[in-house]
């Protein structure tokens, strides 16, 4: 028995062993910072540099749809680099960022990284996916599945009938002005956004559906804008209905594969096996710079116009009013007055879109609290690094 025993222990060193030989540097560290919870939210520092790398890798958010790239790649030749007047190193290091690069007129004039992350690894996304999502909306009008974002959501969600969704429209979910009540505070345990993805679904119903068709009104749908992360959860749940397609594969077939995406992505899935489409595609740095040159070359990937027109212009001015001066909010876009406008999401995650400069700017990375509103400077800081770098462009312009 003793010999038997002491087999298993030495075969389990042996496997351990392995592992750690052949398993890829991600995977290593991964190791040693292995979230036991599903809550990104409540995970620690350590936790957080390990598992944004690698969230379509934890065993405790294992289930993904993986979103196809094709075999041509959009290429991002080098351009003369950017002096844009700051270190570099003491920002992405203040910034905690893995991941930075520049594309001026389609040209890459700063690429930078760190935290041992590089270009060919894939970083989480957050809430940059809302942008995505809401361009699959985009999408799907163009293709005729959805008619008009002035349509009833439970015209495609049924589910929603008889609850407080039921007379609110695709463009108030966009623009997050449904009426709804909703907590979205990321430092509460009993907030919305921190329970609603391990809520118990109804037999036969999408878990997002199930829960947000318990909420309660507050306000007249179209006249409060409130952040929601699951209503843009509800937003996937429709397109991928109106489609008869998952959101990954959609993605793919519109965008990631014809515009030339430079490798396969991920989406995590909810327990109901659709998209958590508010959040988490992995994807590389650089493909998140590619879909802002997509969205700056007006919506067209393969030489095919996938969005409608004017789609861009409404999707990414402002719609609403946030109450912070010189911003607003698009469809699922954060909107700035001279007419730049972002996608965003907690920990540092962003893709920075300026038509007026030709200039897109994608960022990865984990800042010590999900945004500035648990303390931090870090949101408020890469801005002014944003501005500093438009300014840097317009002192090269004659």
């Amino acid at each position: 028995m003793k010999k038997g025993i002491l087999s298993i222990i030495v075969l389990l060193a042996i496997a351990c062993g392995v592992f750690w030989v052949t398993a890829d540097q991600d995977m290593r560290r991964l190791a040693l910072n292995l979230p036991t919870s599903t809550n990104v939210l409540f995970w620690s520092e350590d936790q957080r540099d390990a598992g944004f790398r690698a969230l379509d890798r934890l065993p405790v958010l294992s289930k993904s749809r993986v979103i196809e790239a094709g075999d041509n790649v959009y290429a991002l030749p080098d351009g003369a680099p950017l002096d844009a007047g700051l270190d570099i190193d003491a920002y992405m290091d203040a910034q905690r960022a893995a991941a930075l690069i520049i594309v001026h007129n389609g040209k890459v004039r700063l690429e930078k990284y760190a935290m041992d992350f590089g270009p060919d690894g894939r970083w989480t996304s957050f809430s940059v996916a809302k942008s995505f999502t809401s361009t699959l909306v985009g999408a799907a009008i163009q293709d005729g599945y959805i008619k008009s974002i002035d349509d009833m959501v439970s015209d495609y969600i049924p589910d929603l009938k008889g609850s407080a969704y039921d007379n609110v429209t695709i463009a108030q979910l966009l623009t997050m002005t449904s009426g709804v009540a909703w907590n979205e505070d990321y430092a509460d345990p009993n907030s919305d956004v921190a329970r609603f993805n391990s809520h118990t679904a109804e037999p036969g119903m999408d878990v997002t559906v199930s829960y947000m068709r318990q909420l309660q009104a507050e306000a007249e749908p179209g006249t409060k804008w409130v952040y929601k992360t699951g209503e843009t959860n509800l937003i996937g749940v429709l397109a991928s209905s109106a489609t008869n397609k998952p959101l990954a594969e959609y993605l793919s077939e519109k965008i990631w594969k014809p515009f030339g995406m430079q490798q396969d992505a991920t989406w995590l899935l909810g327990s109901t096996g659709h998209e958590i489409s508010g959040c988490c595609v992995q994807a590389a740095t650089r493909d998140y710079a590619r879909f802002g040159l997509f969205m700056l070359g007006g919506g067209i990937a393969g030489g095919k116009q996938v969005l409608p027109e004017g789609w861009i212009t409404e999707a990414t001015h402002k719609q609403v009013d946030i109450g912070v001066p010189g911003r607003g909010y698009g469809y699922q876009w954060w909107t700035l007055d001279d007419g730049a406008y972002m996608a965003q999401g907690i920990f540092g995650q962003s893709i920075f879109i300026d038509p007026d400069r030709q200039l897109v700017i994608a960022a990865n990375g984990n800042w010590p609290q999900a945004t500035d509103n648990q303390g931090g400077t870090q949101g408020k800081d890469r801005l002014a690094f944003y501005r500093q770098v438009q300014q840097a462009i317009d002192a090269e312009t004659p």
